[in-house]
C-alpha cells in the first residue's frame, strides 16, 4: 500500500523518518483518524482544525491546508484501487537535537497520510452492538489543558489489552474511568447514554478526547429535539440509562447492549437491542454522510 509523506506519494517501504524525530524520542505529534464516503473525507475540516490547535499547543509549524488533504486522499484512493478507506493524517514534531525542547518549538515536521481498507461490519445496528466493559486501569490525565489527539497512546493500548483479558473479542469496547471514579471515555471511543429525551456525555473535564463525531452527534440531537448535555456521570447512570452507545469516526455510532463491570457482571440495556433514539441518531448520521455533514 501507498502513503503521503511531505506532499510525495510513495511505498511504504520508501518512507523514512529521520531518528531525530521528536514524535519518536519524545512522544511530540498528532494525528487524525476520519473515513471517506463516495471517496471524500466526512468532516475533515473539523479534524483539521482540531489538528490545528494540536499543532499551535505543541508548537508545530504547520497549518492543514484542506485542497492538499482531500487531493491526498484522493490519490491515495486511487493508488490503492480504493473508492472508500479508512485515513490516519499524522504530524510528527520532526527533527530537532536529542534532548528536551526550547522555547522556540518545531518547524520542520514530517506530515503522514495513511489509508487501509475499512472494516467489514454489518449494516443491521443490532448486529454491530457491542459490549461495554468497565476497566479496572483508570484513564490517565490529559498532557495538556484538554486532551490533544497525540502519540501519548499507552494508556489506550494497556486498556485494549484488558479488553481482550477479559472479552476475548473485538466485538466489546473498555470504558475508562477517570482518577475520580467519573466515567471518561471508551478506550477508542466516546461514550453518550440517553435517559427519557436527554442524550448525556461526559464533560471535557473528565480528561475524554474532544472527539469530532462526539461533537457532531450532540449537534445532530439537538437538531432532533433533544436535549444534549456534558457532565460528570458514575457508572451507576450508565446501568440506569434507557440506552447507551458509543461514537468514533470510523465506527460512527455505535450501540452498547451489555454493561460490564469489574467483576463481571453483565447488565443487558434496551433487551439486548439498540435503542430507539440510537436508532434515531444512527438514521439522521446517515443522512448527512450523504449530505457532505452540513447540519
Amino acid at each position: 500500500m501507498k502513503l503521503w509523506l511531505n506532499g510525495k506519494i510513495m511505498n511504504e517501504e520508501e518512507a523514512v523518518i529521520p531518528v531525530s524525530d521528536h514524535g519518536f524520542l519524545y512522544g511530540m505529534g498528532l494525528f487524525e483518524t476520519f473515513r471517506t464516503y463516495g471517496g471524500e473525507a466526512f468532516l475533515l475540516d473539523r479534524h483539521l482544525e482540531r489538528l490545528a490547535e494540536g499543532c499551535r499547543a505543541l508548537r508545530i509549524e504547520y497549518e492543514p491546508q484542506e485542497p492538499e488533504i482531500r487531493n491526498a486522499v484522493s490519490k491515495l484512493l486511487a493508488s490503492g484501487g480504493l473508492s472508500d478507506a479508512y485515513v490516519r493524517l499524522t504530524v510528527s514534531a520532526g527533527p530537532a537535537p536529542l534532548g528536551l525542547p526550547g522555547a522556540g518549538g518545531y518547524s520542520t515536521p514530517n506530515v503522514l497520510m495513511h489509508i487501509k481498507e475499512l472494516p467489514r461490519v454489518p449494516s443491521d445496528p443490532e448486529l454491530r452492538a457491542k459490549v461495554l466493559i468497565k476497566l479496572t486501569l483508570p484513564r490517565s490525565s490529559p498532557e495538556h489543558a484538554v486532551r490533544l489527539k497525540s502519540f501519548q497512546f499507552m494508556n489506550n493500548v494497556f486498556g485494549k489489552w484488558e479488553v481482550l483479558s477479559k472479552a476475548g473479542t473485538l466485538d466489546a469496547e473498555g470504558l475508562f474511568l477517570n482518577g475520580k471514579g467519573y466515567v471518561a471515555e471508551g478506550v477508542v471511543s466516546n461514550v453518550f447514554f440517553v435517559r427519557g429525551s436527554v442524550l448525556a456525555t461526559p464533560s471535557l473535564a473528565t480528561g475524554c478526547l474532544p472527539g469530532v463525531t462526539r461533537s457532531f452527534v450532540m449537534e445532530l440531537a439537538r437538531g432532533i429535539g433533544m436535549s444534549a448535555e456534558e457532565g460528570f456521570y458514575r457508572w451507576e447512570q450508565l446501568l440506569e440509562a434507557d440506552e447507551v452507545f458509543i461514537t468514533n469516526s470510523v465506527q460512527e455510532i455505535v450501540p452498547v447492549s451489555v454493561l460490564v463491570d469489574e467483576d463481571g457482571k453483565a447488565v443487558e440495556l434496551s433487551g439486548g437491542k439498540p435503542g430507539k433514539m440510537t436508532l434515531r441518531l444512527i438514521e439522521q448520521y446517515h443522512k448527512k454522510t450523504k449530505q457532505g455533514g452540513d447540519i
